[in-house]
């Protein structure tokens, strides 16, 4: 009997994921307002260019040190130039980077946990070897070793982030792999000939991602978190470009003079979209997790 005769005995029966997600939606206050704030991030930072009310590197000596005002709703830093335009515009570079270097971290890690879950033996023990060596430093610790090693640049802050991500993507996928390979459609699947890439890709991988939804969506909260501090400790995207980070550095100097307004901004801001992506992995996380399902 060929393959492609057996869809119903090699697929695990699963509900409709949307469908799941828009249930537990109008059942869970959480999960909109996190996704509404996470939305409202991503809008501004798409057309941070069109809604941004000043140049966010333009120097303006003459409007250094505003307090907020109807011209400067955030004020102004030391340079005159207006933060909630540099807020804007940051957060264009805090989303990228995150986003990037949870796709960094997601295509390594999940790719490495799914061979060592499925392959085991000799492979299974260097991967989780080598996972275990990079878990053995603080994350935040070792993205700040990696970007002084690479260099000051935003790319490398990218890199150094998606390296630290791997590990939690490993050991998540390796755990769920371990889960579902000796079910009975895993045996029927290899039973039949299918090659062991149809069958990790068309039979245990579906049947992992939505642990994977949840790790993404609160990795990119440590990412943004990550980037700001190496921005702050000048590691992250350089002068002039704008940074929450790194404008929270420059705002140190002036706190003692009740210069508020520089420090404020982007802290409020890395608290918002760090709040809003941790919120709704929280709220995803009791949508797609049957034991909560059953237990609420």
């Amino acid at each position: 009997m060929s393959e492609a005769a057996l869809p119903v005995v090699l697929r695990v029966p699963q509900a409709d994921r949307a469908s799941t997600i828009r249930y537990f939606a109008r059942r869970n206050p959480r999960m909109i307002l996190g996704g509404a704030l996470v939305l409202t991030w991503l809008a501004l930072a798409v057309f941070a260019p069109f809604i941004a009310p000043y140049d966010p590197i333009k120097v303006n000596p003459t409007d250094a040190l505003l307090p907020p005002s109807a011209g400067h709703l955030l004020g102004t830093d030391d340079l005159g130039r207006d933060m909630l335009s540099r807020i804007l515009w940051g957060s264009r570079i805090s989303l990228s980077v995150g986003l990037i270097s949870v796709g960094i971290g997601f295509f390594v890690g999940v790719t490495l946990g799914l061979a060592a879950g499925y392959l085991g033996g000799t492979f299974d023990l260097v991967v989780m070897r080598g996972i275990d060596a990079l878990l053995a430093f603080p994350a935040l610790v070792l993205a700040i070793a990696i970007t002084s090693a690479l260099g000051p640049q935003i790319q490398n802050a990218m890199i150094a982030i998606g390296i630290v991500a791997i590990p939690a993507y490993a050991r998540l996928t390796r755990g769920q792999v371990l889960a579902v390979r000796s079910r009975e459609f895993i045996v029927a699947a290899r039973t039949i000939g299918a090659t062991p890439l149809r069958v990790v890709m068309r039979h245990i991988f579906p049947n992992v991602t939505n642990a994977l939804i949840v790790q993404a969506t609160l990795s990119t909260a440590f990412a943004i978190l990550a980037e700001a501090a190496l921005s702050f400790l000048g590691l992250g995207p350089q002068p002039p470009l704008p940074s929450w980070g790194q404008d929270i550095n420059y705002s140190i100097r002036y706190l003692p003079n009740l210069k508020w307004w520089m420090s404020v901004g982007p802290g409020l801001a890395i608290f918002s979209a760090v709040f809003a992506f941790n919120f709704l992995g929280d709220a995803l996380r009791d949508a797609l997790d049957p034991r909560l399902r059953r237990s609420g």
